[in-house]
């Protein structure tokens, strides 16, 4: 006899939509947001073209691959040959704070069709996920704002690497301007408004010592996963209390 599986479960908050309405909002929210990628966008294309990159191979990987964390790491390993393990291992390292963000979002995502899911992750960046987390916690049924968000940082990113690909060099990198701190800054803010309680702050200054200290002692991006488990037990340690 056949099992028919049991349904998904309800998320937080009762059924979730998706619709053009939503990632329209999204958009909005995070468009102050993404016209800072393209500073930094810019400075990967002048990278990629310094490094022998073509602009149209320079605009697929940003396109495919939407990583800045991880693209500018895999510039070191574009030389002949290529040493394809240690670069899939690079990126793994880097993006595998991936894994803890969509554990966060899963109540919500998985309950969308596969096809829908693999679209809204596929574009899933530190900056449209702490917003859209924030929004969905707080209520938010349309899980347009996630992909929104997602959509108007991916484009911002490919129209800056094409813009440094092709004459970056004459502008310069974003530090130059101290464009580099501002997703910091949204990123702080953002984690700062989602602390409701005082016995939240302890996990997320266990997780923030620990990522710094970390960060000159492990490969690039380990100290964010260490970081990350390291408040997540001392969250459970005190809620055990």
């Amino acid at each position: 006899m056949t099992q028919t599986p049991s349904p998904a479960p309800e998320p937080p908050g009762g059924r979730l939509v998706l619709s053009p309405a939503g990632t329209w909002r999204g958009v909005r929210t995070l468009l102050p947001v993404a016209i800072f990628v393209i500073p930094f966008g810019i400075a990967f294309g002048v990278a990629a073209s310094e490094r022998g990159l073509s602009v149209i191979q320079s605009l697929g990987m940003s396109a495919l691959v939407f990583s800045g964390a991880a693209q500018f790491p895999t510039l070191e390993f574009w030389q002949d040959p290529i040493a394809f393990a240690s670069l899939a291992l690079v990126v793994l390292a880097v993006n595998a704070r991936h894994v803890v963000m969509g554990a966060a979002l899963s109540p919500w995502i998985n309950t969308l069709p596969v096809r829908h899911r693999v679209l809204l992750l596929s574009l899933l960046s530190d900056p449209n996920f702490a917003s859209g987390q924030m929004a969905l916690r707080a209520g938010e049924r349309d899980l347009g704002v996630l992909l929104g968000g997602g959509l108007i940082l991916w484009v911002n990113w490919i129209a800056g690497t094409a813009i440094g690909a092709l004459a970056g060099r004459l502008i310069g990198a974003p530090a130059t301007f101290g464009l580099d701190v501002v997703m910091t800054c949204f990123l702080a803010a953002m984690v700062a408004g989602q602390i409701e309680r005082k016995t939240k702050i302890l996990p997320v200054m266990v997780a923030a010592l620990v990522a710094v200290v970390l960060l000159d002692h492990v490969p690039t991006g380990w100290n964010v996963i260490l970081g990350a488990l390291a408040g997540g037990i001392a969250g459970s340690v005190r809620h055990a209390r």
